[in-house]
């Protein structure tokens, strides 16, 4: 191969899509991707086929590939590039602070993420959730409650609140993807969010389930989440390990965030 030749991958030799599955079949491709480039598979500079190439030889519709596309962009995993195609990177693309995860921040530094659903039910909406989500009264709305791990250590006990209309989600998906990407694969896209962010001593039952003393100091973060449309779609109050988790910013004297990479969520171990 000469010099400054990259290599056009063509999924279709390992590519296994499930036209059964619920998840849809976007979803399924991006994720396979995903794992060639985590893996190694797929390295640096590596170019993908075209879209049209992927959706003829794996039986997808076009919008599907590029919607696939679409989620490894958003995931600074590939760059797409006038003349050289969808380009597998290695290096950091500068972008605004985007709303996260756990579950992706856990990703990024290299912390295997598990989660156990501990509730996945409907409940009638408190007072405080109805006025979060704008529900009217008598509303019904899905409760999680999940611990997530990094490399089997509990890391945040995480409670959220959905309107039971937006998506029906299984406790074996939930253990397996994070809430915002399950969200995404529903066609819901989170936008923008409301956080504020502070702290409190944890409970007998936060201290059990987080492997901490009672009255450890807890990092908490209470988050509204809109989607597309500017409507709210999730009311979540999470609590974190302080000595795992932090959170870091850089401002302006002004007082406005810079958009750097160091502008995420962070993991301290």
């Amino acid at each position: 191969m000469s010099k400054g030749t990259m290599p056009t991958y063509n999924p279709l030799a390992s590519m296994v899509l499930d036209r059964e599955s619920p998840v849809p079949l976007y979803f399924q491709l991006a994720r396979q991707l995903e794992a060639d480039i985590r893996s190694g598979a797929l390295k640096s500079g590596d170019r993908l086929e075209n879209e049209v190439k992927i959706a003829q030889e794996l039986g997808l519709s076009r919008p599907t590939v590029r919607e696939a596309f679409r989620y490894l962009v958003e995931r600074e995993l590939v760059v797409r590039r006038q003349g050289h195609g969808t380009v597998v990177t290695a290096e950091k693309v500068n972008r605004p602070v985007r709303l996260s995860s756990l579950f992706d921040d856990l990703a990024t530094t290299g912390k295997r993420p598990t989660t156990k659903v501990l509730r996945n039910q409907l409940v009638k909406a408190s007072d405080l959730v109805k006025e979060a989500l704008d529900l009217g009264d008598d509303r019904l709305v899905t409760y999680l409650e999940r611990l997530r791990y990094g490399d089997g250590e509990p890391i945040a006990l995480m409670h959220n609140y959905y309107p039971s209309s937006l998506v029906t989600l299984s406790s074996e998906l939930l253990e397996e993807h994070g809430f915002y990407e399950l969200l995404r694969a529903s066609g819901v896209y989170p936008t923008r969010a409301v956080q504020r962010i502070s702290a409190k001593n944890a409970s007998s039952i936060e201290a059990r389930l987080l492997n901490e003393t009672k009255g450890t100091a807890l990092v908490t973060m209470e988050r509204t989440t809109y989607d597309d449309r500017d409507v709210a779609i999730e009311f979540a109050h999470h609590v974190y390990r302080a000595s795992r988790y932090s959170l870091v910013s850089t401002v302006t004297a002004g007082g406005v965030s810079v958009a750097t990479p160091e502008n995420r969520n962070r993991l301290m171990y």
